[in-house]
């Protein structure tokens, strides 16, 4: 079968590999992706990597390089072991990418994002959804509406994310909320804010063709180039009394960005972490006790947000799919897709890979 394979960096290959072999374990699903999105972490691993790709058999998977990418993808199931009731041939499904023991500390309160085994799918585990076939684990397998596009259900991975991002910062109806940074975390945040019922949604961001599209998905934002603007000043002035915004959502991953987002909110506001940062960062912890703000951190998301997501997108309330700006053919992923999203005068933001063309 044809497989993207992340070799090490800069060198992605498209290439036939092994299919699946058959039988499968009592709880494993085959599957066949369909659409897969391309993710931040897969760019940082293309110009930096191997980062969180294992070059030597993951201690969880037994994963190693190279590795077929994909952890964001839509597929149809294919088969299914003899343990798995909840998916059947021919259903269609989006790939939860999380992988981890069961019975751990962890597993047993619920807490799969957070085991110290944990694997992904598409990153630290044999097979990914960049690939035309996939082993993943029953629990893997969500079941979407028959209304979902196989584009939108692909999205329901980083879409989980950003509803953690904004449900950490408490963010809800008549919420004031900054969003610092539009890239697609950052846009998806902006439209589940929007969902949300947020009263006032500010966008920071210093790339004009992403602050207009923060305009196109949501048109009443207030955008903000923050080096052309004075982003505090502009804030204070929208907010009442000047005291800043309820929840500010940190979608950069960069210690600058961070920081404003500290000065933003009002005394006893949220400032959610979502962006990764690849380095330390400095930062005044006597403005977070004189301002008695909170500051939250967040990994992945818990793993039973898929249907909530899904739900949301089948109502409409969360159109994800205007954050994706192409669909590309497989064979050309790295020139029109990882190139394309490294490019910083590009116009894309979610970039999707049509694995089963």
């Amino acid at each position: 079968m044809k497989a993207v394979r992340f070799h090490g960096k800069r060198d992605i290959r498209v290439e036939e590999v092994d299919a699946p072999t058959r039988p499968l374990a009592d709880d494993d699903v085959l599957v066949r992706p369909l659409v897969c999105g391309i993710c931040g972490t897969d760019l940082h691993e293309y110009i930096g990597g191997p980062i969180v790709t294992p070059k030597t058999p993951h201690a969880y998977s037994g994963a190693t390089l190279p590795q077929i990418l994909g952890h964001e993808f839509s597929a149809e199931v294919m088969d299914v072991g003899r343990d798995v009731k909840h998916v059947a041939p021919g259903d269609r499904v989006s790939v939860q990418p999380l992988v981890s023991p069961r019975n751990d500390y962890f597993g047993r309160r619920g807490l799969f994002h957070l085991s110290p085994c944990q694997a992904c799918i598409g990153l630290s585990w044999k097979w990914g959804g960049m690939g035309q076939q996939a082993v993943v684990k029953g629990y893997n397998a969500i079941p979407v509406p028959k209304k979902l596009t196989d584009a939108q259900a692909a999205m329901l991975e980083p879409s989980a994310v950003s509803l953690y991002a904004l449900d950490r910062g408490r963010v809800t109806m008549g919420s004031t909320v900054l969003i610092s940074g539009l890239g697609p975390i950052g846009a998806l945040a902006l439209l589940g804010a929007r969902a949300a019922g947020a009263s006032k949604i500010f966008v920071a961001e210093v790339n004009p063709n992403r602050l207009r599209k923060a305009a196109e998905l949501v048109p009443e934002c207030i955008t903000i180039d923050p080096s052309k603007t004075n982003l505090l000043e502009a804030i204070r002035d929208q907010t009442e009394e000047g005291v800043g915004v309820d929840s500010a959502i940190e979608c950069v991953g960069l210690e600058k960005s961070l920081n404003t987002c500290v000065d933003a909110v009002r005394p006893q506001g949220v400032v959610v972490q979502a962006g990764l940062h690849s380095s330390p960062a400095t930062v005044d912890a006597m403005k977070w006790a004189l301002k008695d703000i909170t500051v939250e951190a967040t990994w992945c998301f818990p793993t039973y947000s898929f249907p909530r997501v899904a739900s949301m997108i089948e109502s409409g309330v969360l159109p994800v799919e205007k954050v994706a700006t192409a669909q590309i053919k497989m064979e050309n992923v790295v020139r029109d897709g990882f190139e394309a999203l490294l490019d910083p005068a590009g116009n894309h933001l979610k970039i999707l890979v049509n694995v089963a063309d």
